[in-house]
């Protein structure tokens, strides 16, 4: 797996009227600032968060993909700027994961368009719009390899550089969903790949294959897995190993 570099913009903001108006979560505003910058700002309130994970979607039901997981998710007043959207109207939500494995999603939206303009006429490239307040941005760069193979990822706190525990990061492909089910998500590629799917218990014990699978977004009933607990999984492209993870079911299974 190529080595995955991820720009974070880690804003520090001042107490003002503008901030204390940002949307709480799971609430979060989206704004097009143009020149390809889509802004994603929201308040944590959440005292249990363990993760914040930014998804895009071209249709505002399906197809999600995460574009970030957030170093520090208990930080109040966080943001992105996406400069990578396919275009300006895509739909985005955040994926909030609280204690003990619950986790919600936020509504989708699109970005609007931000026509206000500072009255020297451009926004300076290292400062973004809050309401009617100009902040900072304070570009933070973190190196993830193999991702999103690994299981977890530890990072410095940027607010007192103490290290965090680390936290589980969901795969992209195989997942447990609200539902209780497993859900499958494989690349929607141009050119036609075969896909199979290994499932083991946490100890390495092999359970079931999936072999040549035709669909590209499904689901597993959660009773092919007897029990609650950690599984792992082993995704293979065209014989070759995509990715190496695992997945929780909830003890109420």
């Amino acid at each position: 797996m190529q080595k995955l570099t991820l720009l974070l913009l880690l804003f520090s903001f001042a107490v003002s009227p503008a901030l204390q108006g940002q949307d709480t979560l799971p609430k979060f505003s989206l704004k097009n600032a143009g020149n390809n910058r889509i802004i994603i700002g929201w308040t944590n309130n959440f005292q249990d968060i363990r993760q914040i994970s930014i998804q895009r979607s071209f249709d505002s039901l399906t197809g999600y993909k995460t574009i970030l997981t957030v170093p520090d998710p208990t930080t109040p007043q966080n943001g992105y700027v996406d400069a990578k959207a396919t275009n300006d109207h895509m739909f985005y939500r955040l994926y909030i994961m609280l204690d003990k494995g619950i986790f919600l999603f936020s509504n989708p939206k699109r970005p609007y368009k931000d026509s206000l303009q500072p009255a020297t006429g451009a926004i300076a490239p290292d400062t973004i719009r809050m309401g009617d307040t100009f902040i900072i941005a304070k570009p933070f760069g973190v190196r993830l390899d193999k991702f999103p193979g690994t299981d977890s990822v530890a990072v410095p706190n940027v607010n007192n550089n103490k290290t965090r525990p680390n936290a589980f990061t969901p795969s992209l492909y195989v997942y447990t969903y609200r539902d209780g089910y497993v859900r499958i998500n494989l690349p929607d590629e141009e050119k036609t790949k075969k896909y199979s799917i290994k499932f083991f218990e946490d100890d390495g014990t092999f359970l079931f294959e999936l072999k040549d699978i035709k669909e590209r977004d499904f689901k597993i009933d959660k009773a092919n897995f007897y029990h609650a607990g950690w599984f792992r999984f082993e995704l293979y492209e065209d014989g070759k190993l995509l990715e190496k993870h695992k997945f929780n079911l909830e003890k109420d299974f």
